[in-house]
């Protein structure tokens, strides 16, 4: 867990973003009163027209069982210049993402559930978020702490 006072403003997501990143994640269900962890890599590589392929994988320990876990997003560039947006693999939008302050809060509806997103960058090597996730199917709070390597 990181501790800070300052968060650390970024001109333009996408360079900042860009190369491979130590991913640490605790998933914890307020409902069941039950936390998992995912460990892993987070690569984001440029595609061809602009923008990076966000690759996450590792293993995700749930209930006393660890499996391969893994995801794939698109980060692409917003229409205001150091901002980007985020889309699942298929297209669909995900949310956008400012870190021009060093904070940021997404908000992307799924179903009758909400995901809130809070994303802050420490300095060049480090950043994390916080997804709170409520509603009637999810009562989740998933923080991620992300390292480069």
């Amino acid at each position: 867990m990181y501790v800070t006072s300052e968060l650390c403003p970024v001109s333009d997501a996408l360079a900042f973003l860009a190369g491979s990143w130590r991913v640490e994640r605790t998933v914890r269900d307020l409902a069941d009163d039950v936390t998992g962890t995912f460990t892993g890599t987070t690569d984001f590589t440029a595609e061809p027209g602009g923008g990076l392929l966000h690759f996450e994988s590792g293993t995700f320990a749930w209930r006393g069982v660890a499996r391969p876990a893994e995801r794939t997003l698109r980060y692409l560039p917003d229409e205001t210049p150091g901002t980007a947006v985020v889309r699942f693999s298929d297209g669909r939008f995900f949310h956008g993402l400012d870190l021009r302050d060093g904070h940021h809060i997404a908000d992307h509806p799924c179903s009758a559930d909400l995901y809130r997103g809070e994303f802050e960058v420490y300095d060049a090597d480090r950043w994390r978020t916080v997804w709170r996730v409520k509603g009637p199917a999810k009562d989740l709070v998933l923080t991620t702490d992300y390292r480069r390597t």
